[in-house]
């Protein structure tokens, strides 16, 4: 093939097949990706795992299992050990027969098959399932600098913005090629004049903004541009607490979903604006206040799919991204005493918090999980937009407090405060 971009003489040969057609197809495959961005080289994935966003046995993935198979047989599988985005079911989680019968017979009907691939590509092990593969617990961490090869828009943006990491937004395989490859075309959040800041964004809230709808709101605004965000400091302090990283997971999650945000810097907080503070700001920035009524009017704007827009919700999801135990224990303790106020001793509508497996494990290891267990929720390790591609599914009157999944399925939004009463007080 022509190419424009500076390849080194390995990358060359292996272009021109000297490790194997399959490879050689890897290699075109990633260059010409590339030089639709514009890119002027191919840099090493020097991270020590990578993570594929394609987690799911959908039957109409047949064209995937098929390349999964080719890379398998010619041994062309990945250089790192990886992570993958949450399985799409569990038993654990409420579901009727009718909507069963679709998510076996459907839908996810290759899964166990995937699974296997997956494993023989280089899975890290049976419990990598997760959208938040750089939970501590999960141990897919990159460190500041690292160039990493990942899709999955809710890990990148974080790995970009709270860790200091280096990956564009990918598409679902191209992660994988570049684990294949052991490199990444260079254009875009990989370049340093691509992490700079497009928009200044100025916090003039009289309250702590909302993570899920904050993110929204700059996301909207900002679409793919990086924003430098000012005056958020104030309510969640200097540096990165584990209460911040938190914060920023949900925050970030809604910036890239309902935009399509790679990296954000917060200032005082995130390591590049820490290190290099408003040196990161293009001249030319445009401005953007954000304050309370710019936040209503947002949260006002969000529509209603449901059918009936005044069904009462039969299910309620959290942890779209997967929650942290941080959030698992705070979560319960907000449960039981809001639970205590209004007279109840179980949530009185079905509530599914999601958090990956391992997450999950050191959660059930403390008090905490049998406390939650007694308020009636239901813990899980799937990807609740998985669950709700299901159109019996989509039928429901589903609520969430993740602008992730009101995005991408027909759940209703509510704030997390909005959320707690509802679960546990329920409609007046």
């Amino acid at each position: 093939m022509e190419y424009k971009m500076k390849l080194t003489k390995e990358q060359e040969e292996i272009l021109n097949g000297s490790k194997g057609e399959t490879l050689a197809k890897v290699m075109e495959t990633l260059v010409r990706y590339g030089e639709l961005f514009g890119a002027d080289q191919m840099v090493p994935v020097t991270s020590e795992y990578n993570h594929l966003v394609t987690s799911f046995g959908l039957k109409a993935l047949t064209p995937v299992y098929g390349l999964m198979e080719r890379l398998i047989e010619t041994g062309a599988v990945s250089k790192q050990k990886f992570t993958a985005d949450p399985r799409p079911l569990d038993k654990n989680v409420p579901s009727n027969f009718l909507q069963n019968f679709i998510f076996n017979k459907f839908m996810y009907t290759k899964q166990d098959f995937y699974e296997k691939q997956l494993k023989e590509l280089g899975l890290m092990n049976s419990d990598a399932f997760t959208c938040t593969c750089y939970m501590d617990e999960v141990g897919n961490t990159p460190k500041m600098g690292d160039i990493l090869s990942w899709s999955e828009s809710s890990a990148v943006v974080y790995a970009n913005s709270v860790l200091g990491a280096r990956c564009n937004r990918n598409s679902g395989i191209i992660d994988l090629m570049g684990s294949i490859a052991g490199c990444v075309p260079s254009f875009g959040l990989v370049k340093d004049e691509g992490r700079r800041a497009d928009w200044i964004i100025e916090i003039q809230t009289t309250k702590k903004p909302e993570a899920q709808l904050l993110g929204s709101a700059i996301g909207m605004k900002v679409m793919e541009d990086v924003p430098y965000v000012k005056g958020l400091d104030k309510w969640l302090g200097e540096g990165l607490s584990e209460d911040t990283k938190t914060y920023l997971k949900d925050f970030g999650a809604a910036t890239a979903s309902n935009g399509a945000v790679g990296l954000y810097h917060i200032d005082k907080i995130t390591p590049e604006a820490v290190e290099q503070g408003e040196a990161l700001i293009k001249d030319n920035a445009k401005v953007y206040v954000i304050d309370d009524t710019e936040l209503k009017r947002v949260y006002d704007s969000y529509p209603v799919v449901w059918k009936d827009k005044k069904a009462k919700p039969k299910l309620c999801f959290m942890g779209c991204p997967h929650m942290s135990l941080n959030q698992l224990i705070t979560w319960t303790e907000r449960v039981e005493e809001s639970l205590n106020k209004y007279g109840n001793k179980k949530v009185v509508i079905p509530t599914v918090f999601t958090a990956a497996p391992k997450v999950l494990e050191a959660f059930n290891k403390t008090p905490y999980a049998e406390r939650l267990k007694q308020t009636g929720v239901i813990t899980s390790y799937i990807c609740p937009l998985m669950y709700m591609n299901n159109p019996l599914c989509t039928a429901m009157p589903v609520i969430t407090s993740s602008n992730k999944l009101r995005t991408y399925t027909s759940s209703r939004y509510y704030t997390d405060d909005e959320i707690l009463v509802q679960i546990t007080k329920g409609e007046e």
